[in-house]
């Protein structure tokens, strides 16, 4: 398959998760970081977002 067959046959959202997907391969295949690095900085984005999600839903259960 072509690119831009790739590109014609994915949505908007699989394109950009095959986006991240290619740039995070590359990036770890030329050293520019870790596979431990990446999921270091993953889960902490994760967990960063779960935080406010839940300081959100407090705050709504608050002023409800």
């Amino acid at each position: 398959m072509s690119f831009e067959e790739a590109i014609e046959a994915a949505s908007r959202d699989e394109g950009f998760k095959a986006s991240v997907y290619a740039m995070n391969t590359l990036l770890i295949q030329k050293g520019v970081y870790t596979q431990a690095e990446f999921q270091l900085f993953f889960v902490e984005w994760v967990e960063k977002e779960v935080m406010r999600k839940s300081q959100t839903a407090e705050s709504g259960l608050l002023s409800a």
